[in-house]
């Protein structure tokens, strides 16, 4: 498991442009999984992310994946689960202060990070975990969010003008009697 951790942060840029073509997939598919009910759905989901990100990333499955901001290091594999970076006691080499035969996570994340387009993500101070969400599918949790996030920038788009003038209503009637047509030029007439 520990040499197939090493290989996908090796292969860490490879794993982004995966990943966004996941996300993607999961957005489009909103509509379906809004209609089917995102309950019904959260489990078989979670299971294949939970097979697919164990085997590749020796995922704990928190419910708040941060691979894309890490590397492709999961932090919750650090024996401290610390997520946002490591502790004093990383020994020389790179090495875990509690577990001295594995690299430190973050050390590992750094190098991850370093491969990928969107690398300079672990600068980004994350928040702490919530333990409710444990188990749960993350994939589904931010597809939805951003499924909805989309949702209301087209909503906003489509409001614009109308929210830039609200007393338009009021000053000019919803339908506006037409302009008398312009006679038009004879050929004698010039």
């Amino acid at each position: 498991m520990y040499r197939i951790r090493l290989f996908a942060i090796r292969h860490s840029r490879s794993f982004e442009w995966i990943y966004k073509r996941v996300e993607r997939v999961m957005i489009a598919l909103d509509p379906v999984l809004g209609r089917i009910g995102y309950e019904r759905v959260e489990r078989p989901i979670a299971l294949v992310e939970k097979c697919v990100k164990t085997v590749l990333f020796d995922c704990k499955m928190c419910g708040q994946c941060v691979l894309s901001s890490t590397g492709m290091s999961c932090p919750m594999n650090c024996p401290k689960q610390l997520r946002n970076g490591p502790c004093g006691g990383v020994r020389p080499g790179g090495f875990c202060e509690v577990k001295p035969e594995m690299k430190c996570v973050w050390a590992l994340a750094w190098d991850g990070a370093s491969r990928m387009k969107g690398g300079a993500q672990i600068h980004t101070v994350l928040p702490p975990v919530e333990r409710n969400l444990e188990g749960s599918s993350s994939w589904l949790r931010v597809s939805r969010e951003k499924a909805a996030h989309l949702r209301e920038a087209r909503e906003k788009r489509r409001t614009a003008i109308a929210d830039a003038f609200p007393d338009a209503r009021k000053n000019e009637p919803s339908a506006a009697p037409l302009a008398e047509e312009p006679t038009r030029a004879t050929k004698g007439n010039k």
